[in-house]
């Protein structure tokens, strides 16, 4: 298929030059997806379908519009470029788009990322089906709790993209994802229901757990939240469980991107090469993961993708910066989003390090909650468990967090040696001292 889309590509982007843009880029992408889930032993979603798109860029006369069509007849294709060019020049000019520098892809490695798993094509719906019975039997499997509900899921998806500029820049890419996953909602004390899930993604099927700890897990961790309720205010040493790391880590990353920074809504805008967090806070931004839900060569500038320490030992190194906003602050590019993003873990596992911290909060949960990227300052609601020596004695949930990111990051005290692996952000568990959890 990669020909036949660098054929329509060029043919597009040949149309749009006649027509009179000054450049262009052209995007187009296919995927196919399976989608599947049963709740409380019936199909409840059997879907399949395929699509084809095109987005094109076009560059006239110092304006700039984006445009996308899922019609790619030929004839249909002339008109929209068509029309595509005439609305364009009907916009206001903005001097700062423009197609990157062509020196800004020169530099492209490629490798084999294992992003493809050549068993894909032979995935088929009985497969599917006996996947996702084999969860929901094994959320039912204990038999002594009050299950309201179980809803059992997998999906996978095989798609490609080819990007091709008038700049020079051609790049292709083409992965598989599969994702298994299941939610549990138990009847609790009164009118509670606490629900509660597991999932995990891969781009091998081969890397996901099997069916039945997909729904053991799932049903333990809703087990876990039976009874929950409110303690008192206190100062208290929290964890951070890995897989929720990315949710409050996201707010302190919104203050590296470029657009926060130019429309001075950033935090961090002005803390580069300066202290962020404590010594144990690290971040490398790693395109070249192998079989990495965030691996690729360019990004969708056309920018080469490179490894990078974004923070380092707690100090700020580098900010995600696209072309763009690159133009608009005079700031060297970098990349607009994250790839893959790794905490470097630590050499202790979780039960050693609860047990050592004696009194402490495990987060297993985020609820509600928002995060200023002009100030830093965040507030989340917080589910998990209260710890004692090592053991787990009460359920919390309607408990609260709050605070500047810049406080919480140089209160970092441990990183756990258990880093998520169902995720591009590859995040171990994270201990912070001092945290003021408002209960009761």
């Amino acid at each position: 298929m990669k020909k036949e889309m660098r054929d329509l590509a060029l043919w597009c982007l040949e149309t749009a030059k006649k027509q009179g843009a000054d450049d262009c880029g052209i995007t187009l992408s296919r995927e196919r997806f399976v989608n599947i889930s049963y709740r409380n032993r019936k199909p409840e979603t059997i879907k399949e379908a395929s699509s084809m798109e095109l987005s094109i860029e076009i560059y006239v006369n110092g304006r700039y519009s984006s445009q996308r069509t899922s019609d790619l007849r030929r004839d249909s294709l002339k008109k929209f470029i068509a029309n595509a060019i005439v609305t364009t020049k009907l916009l206001a000019e903005d001097p700062y788009r423009t197609l990157p520098d062509p020196k800004y892809f020169k530099d492209i490695v490629i490798c084999d990322l294992g992003l493809v798993d050549p068993a894909y094509q032979s995935f088929n719906p009985e497969k599917r089906h006996e996947i996702v019975k084999a969860i929901e039997d094994s959320c039912y499997s204990d038999g002594r709790e009050k299950i309201i509900s179980v809803t059992a899921s997998e999906y996978d998806s095989y798609i490609e993209y080819f990007l091709l500029k008038s700049n020079g820049f051609e790049g292709y890419l083409e992965a598989t994802v599969f994702q298994v996953g299941a939610s549990v909602s138990l009847q609790d004390e009164g009118d509670r229901r606490p629900s509660e899930g597991h999932y995990a993604v891969a781009v091998k099927f081969k890397k996901l757990p099997s069916p039945e700890k997909v729904g053991q897990i799932a049903l333990e961790r809703t087990k876990a939240l039976l009874g929950a309720k409110k303690i008192k205010t206190e100062t208290i040493p929290v964890i951070i469980e890995n897989r929720n790391v990315p949710r409050f880590l996201s707010g302190f990353l919104a203050g590296m991107y470029g657009s926060n920074i130019q429309q001075k809504r950033s935090f961090l805008a002005t803390k580069k090469g300066k202290k962020v967090g404590s010594s144990l806070f690290t971040i490398i931004d790693d395109p070249f993961v192998y079989e990495g839900l965030g691996s690729y060569f360019f990004d969708f500038d056309g920018l080469a993708t490179k490894k990078r320490t974004m923070v380092e030992a707690g100090v700020l190194k580098e900010f995600y910066i696209d072309w763009y906003y690159s133009r608009k602050l005079r700031w060297e590019p970098t990349t607009g989003s994250p790839t893959n993003l790794i905490i470097p873990p630590g050499k202790r596992s979780l039960p050693e390090i609860t047990r050592d911290l004696g009194r402490c909060i495990l987060i297993t949960g985020f609820i509600g909650g928002n995060s200023n990227s002009t100030t830093g300052d965040t507030s989340i609601g917080i589910v998990g468990q209260l710890y004692e020596q090592g053991e787990p004695v009460q359920a919390i949930s309607e408990m609260n967090i709050a605070g500047n990111h810049l406080s919480f990051w140089n209160n970092l005290v441990e990183v756990a040696n258990d880093p998520w692996e169902y995720s591009a952000w590859r995040t171990p568990s994270l201990v912070f001292k001092d945290i003021v959890v408002s209960g009761l």
